[in-house]
């Protein structure tokens, strides 16, 4: 961040994302005309879709009116995001057993969402689209899609493997670590973070060994690794736990590699020492090996 001012997309990104979490509005207005127990059964009905439809076709209205070209790119992600944020707060909130389904759209949402704007204050010469990491991969929107598809199968199929409550519980207990961890790894760094691996060295890159670094070297894969798991044990997905397990260790292996590559070029024998002092606090995964 310059100075302590926001930059102009992150404020707009906090604009948008209030907009899109305006949808809970609907329920709270539905409220006055009957009891809470009713809100999900009437949001899955026609009227209720049809009022959330309006609802954010109204807001998207005000967003192309406010904003033009970059900033509308902006302010309509974030405000997607805020929106399923608000659906995933409703669906927590209903007598539904969809409950946890609901608390994985929240995890998910508030994740993409921070990513941008924790970018927007520490890095926000970095800042980019790209930020909110909703395009990080095809491999990664396979694994969501697949996420969802498994859930949904198996509500349908085996719906008693939905409701062991304990084991969502869990999960989420895993996510919130695994987001706060992560967040914290980004604000340590400070603009040292950046979301794509670097291979040159710029003027204000330094060695961060304080903070959440003097525990792990890569504390921010460390987060990411654990709320990706926690998402599948929130939603209880058998198949997905193993598979998120397996495809997220291959990635940040990889991953890792190759950043303290890099890392190495830049702090020489420094990043050394504090290699042989700090373990990546990944299991399994030591990092490159330094003869």
């Amino acid at each position: 961040m310059a100075g302590s001012k926001l930059v102009l997309e992150g404020r707009v990104s906090v604009k948008g994302f209030i907009l899109g979490l305006s949808v809970v509005v609907i329920p709270l207005i539905r409220t006055l005309f009957g009891h809470l127990d009713w809100i999900f059964d009437y949001l899955t009905e026609t009227p209720g879709k049809i009022a959330i439809c309006i609802h954010i076709a109204v807001i998207n209205g005000l967003l192309l009116i406010l904003y033009r070209g970059p900033l509308y790119k902006v302010a309509v992600r974030a405000c997607f995001l805020g929106i399923t944020f608000g659906c995933g707060v409703i669906i927590s909130f209903s007598e539904t057993t969809w409950t946890h389904f609901g608390w994985y759209m929240c995890s998910l949402s508030f994740f993409h969402y921070s990513e941008y704007l924790v970018t927007a204050v520490i890095n926000p010469h970095s800042l980019s689209l790209d930020s909110f990491l909703l395009n990080h991969s095809m491999e990664y929107t396979l694994a969501a899609v697949s996420s969802w598809v498994e859930f949904t199968v198996e509500k349908l199929t085996v719906p008693e493997l939905k409701q062991l409550s304990w084991l969502s519980f869990a999960g989420l207990l895993m996510v919130l670590c695994g987001e706060g961890l992560r967040k914290a790894a980004m604000l340590t760094a400070g603009s040292n973070f950046n979301h794509i691996v670097q291979n040159e060295k710029a003027q204000s890159h330094v060695l961060v060994t304080g903070g959440v670094y003097s525990y792990f070297r890569h504390p921010s894969y460390v987060g990411w690794f654990y709320w990706s798991i926690g998402t599948q044990v929130m939603l209880c997905n058998p198949v997905c736990i193993l598979g998120y397990t397996i495809a997220s260790w291959r990635f940040f292996r990889e991953r890792i590699e190759e950043e303290e590559l890099s890392l190495i070029h830049f702090f020489a024998e420094d990043y050394v020492e504090y290699k042989k002092k700090v373990p990546t606090g990944l299991p399994f995964i030591s990092g490159i090996r330094v003869n």
